[in-house]
């Protein structure tokens, strides 16, 4: 069996598990977090195929026993930086340990799975250690890293490279108790350092996506696409065939033209105008579903009260009776306050979007 690590937007551990389950028809879920879960199943890496997760890591060891011993101390000790270290350092020392006593043609010992390790493809030629504490760097004694520099290095035949590796190995410890030696499979930059401001992560699209259970016949709108980032989603892995596109943004518009343009993304009608306008080129009652990431006012000013006022509505003017509606927004009164009586909530789930409380509303137009 594969073990792998996962992250994801936290908040949606619920959802996660759902679709991993749904995707995966022998898999075990040993610990479902905020944030992340941990999996076992027979599919590997490469088939795997989700994207709702930001990262996944290989798991070559997990170590849970030290840290149920020391739960009352871990608690005394709560917010102890030097005793998060201490932990995180007997890991890296356990790991040194046993590596030394397994030979290279062992795949699996008792403890450590050294075939993760060792399995690297042709285009991976270097790696670097990363320590994390809660998914917070934390700082090790020097001499201890160059050590599992050192291990790693002999195992995989890969050179350190601490600056712009090919992989990373990770030592994580969690406030669950327990720490994670494991490798990066997912090998692209940050979201925050890839994406524009404003632009929402692909895995976050993807995800609202699914939470509007689109099907390839839905007239779909997104009356704040941004850079597209949803359309661009409902239309790669739900196929849609008709999603309407708005932006009043006259940059953010060329910008997301001219990325469908280049993609050649049909099914993808966009228009450069303001929202309130969309009733002039869309017949009423004629959209199947809305799934939309509003202005919140974190960019700009904007009257809250007013304009949900207004989008809720051109949206009741637009959807179908019985249409629905996947929204992400501030969390706040404000906006469930706005919600008018012909539309019911069906869902709401609260996130973690880059510091920021945010919730996914499901709406669903009432008759």
């Amino acid at each position: 069996m594969n073990l792998f690590y996962a992250t994801f937007i936290p908040g949606l551990q619920n959802f996660i598990a759902v679709v991993v389950r749904e995707r995966l028809s022998d898999v075990k879920i040993n610990k479902l977090l905020d944030g992340a879960v941990l999996f076992e199943t027979e599919t590997s890496y490469d088939k795997l195929n989700f994207l709702c997760f930001n990262n996944i890591f290989a798991v070559i060891n997990l170590s849970e026993g030290n840290h149920a011993k020391n739960a009352k101390i871990r608690n005394e000790r709560k917010g102890d930086e030097n005793f998060y270290t201490a932990e995180i350092e007997n890991c890296i020392k356990y790991f040194i340990k046993e590596s030394n006593s397994s030979p290279l043609k062992t795949p699996c010992n008792s403890v450590f799975n050294i075939k993760t390790i060792a399995d690297n493809s042709s285009n991976i030629k270097t790696f670097r250690i990363i320590v994390s504490n809660e998914n917070v760097p934390a700082a090790i004694d020097e001499k201890l890293r160059a050590e599992a520099e050192k291990q790693i290095s002999r195992l995989s035949g890969l050179k350190v490279n601490r600056v712009l590796a090919d992989t990373e190995f990770w030592f994580l410890r969690r406030n669950e108790g327990f720490s994670i030696f494991m490798k990066r499979l997912t090998l692209r930059s940050s979201w925050e350092k890839t994406l524009h401001k404003g632009e929402l992560p692909p895995p976050l699209a993807w995800t609202l996506c699914r939470m509007a259970d689109l099907s390839h016949n839905d007239t779909a709108l997104d009356p704040f696409c941004g850079y597209g980032s949803i359309p661009g989603a409902a239309v790669k892995y739900f196929h849609i065939t008709k999603f309407i596109a708005c932006d009043n943004d006259e940059d953010t518009f060329k910008y997301t033209y001219n990325k469908f343009k280049k993609r050649k993304s049909g099914g993808i009608i966009l228009h450069n105008m303001d929202f309130i306008k969309l009733p002039s080129v869309i017949e009423n009652k004629t959209i199947d579903v809305i799934v939309t990431d509003p202005p919140w006012g974190h960019h700009k000013e904007i009257d809250n009260k007013g304009f949900l006022i207004k989008m809720f509505d051109i949206f009741y003017k637009l959807l179908k009776d019985g249409g629905r509606a996947v929204l992400l927004y501030v969390n706040d009164d404000v906006f469930k306050n706005a919600i008018p009586d012909f539309f019911e909530i069906q869902t709401q789930t609260p996130v973690l979007l880059s510091g920021k409380k945010a919730v996914i509303y499901a709406l669903k137009k009432n008759n």
